[in-house]
């Protein structure tokens, strides 16, 4: 998977405390990234969902109903 390099801003205090405690920024970085990713795209597909509810299809009652003959 390709890489990019990025520049973000912590803490100075709770930069140290991380190397205190032997916590790969970067690493927690990226799952923190990741985490954040995540979310959004699960609330955005809820807030889709939310517009755009499922509902009943009469096509897929059919369609059903050619596969039991």
């Amino acid at each position: 998977m390709a890489s990019i390099r990025t520049t973000f801003t912590l803490d100075d205090e709770l930069a140290e405390r991380a190397r205190q405690l032997g916590i790969n920024i970067s690493a927690a970085a990226r799952e923190g990234v990741a985490a954040a990713v995540h979310a959004a795209l699960a609330r955005s597909d809820r807030a889709a969902y939310e517009r755009h509810p499922e509902r009943a299809d009469r096509f897929w009652t059919e369609a059903e109903a050619w596969n039991e003959e």
